[in-house]
């Protein structure tokens, strides 16, 4: 078995979209990024390739490459499924949570899980999504910006 941790966080800015865990959140501000910006997303595959001893998530998808200009991290995270199943790998399961202050995430975390279990070919029982607040403090309890943390089991296949 092996263990990998993800982190990422991304400022808040008018003018974009909120997705977190494939789903578009309804509120003022989104993430500013080079992809659509999902800190969910960006931690869970970075957890995902620590696990497996194979970089990050800039190695794979380079802000610099403009195929990635705006696309879905759910895409991105398909191709770690991918990644996973060519290197033998299974998921044991994923565990999230995203820091923020607002907008409450919990009516959404059904559908982030889905989108996560769907795009990875696991069951949803393996994934775990929650969210926590700062209590104000800190650039998420501000509201400048949004982070997420994963950790992320995995094992050889037999």
């Amino acid at each position: 078995m092996r263990v990998g941790i993800g982190y990422d966080v991304h400022k808040l800015k008018k003018g974009r979209k909120l997705i977190l865990g494939g789903v578009e959140i309804p509120y003022t501000k989104g993430l500013l990024g080079h992809s659509d910006a999902d800190v969910l997303i960006h931690a869970i595959i970075d957890a995902i390739l620590g696990a497996m001893g194979e970089g990050c998530i800039g190695q794979h998808f380079p802000d610099t490459d403009p195929q990635y200009k705006d696309i879905s991290s759910v895409k991105l995270l398909e191709e770690i499924g991918r990644l996973l199943e060519e290197k033998n790998y299974s998921i044991n399961n994923i565990d999230s949570t995203v820091v923020c202050q607002k907008p409450k995430l919990t009516p959404f975390f059904d559908q982030m899980e889905q989108n996560i279990s769907k795009a990875l070919n696991v069951s949803i029982l393996q994934i775990n999504v929650k969210a926590k607040t700062e209590e104000g403090l800190g650039f998420t309890g501000t509201g400048k910006g949004i982070s997420a943390e994963a950790i992320c089991l995995i094992h050889k296949k037999v």
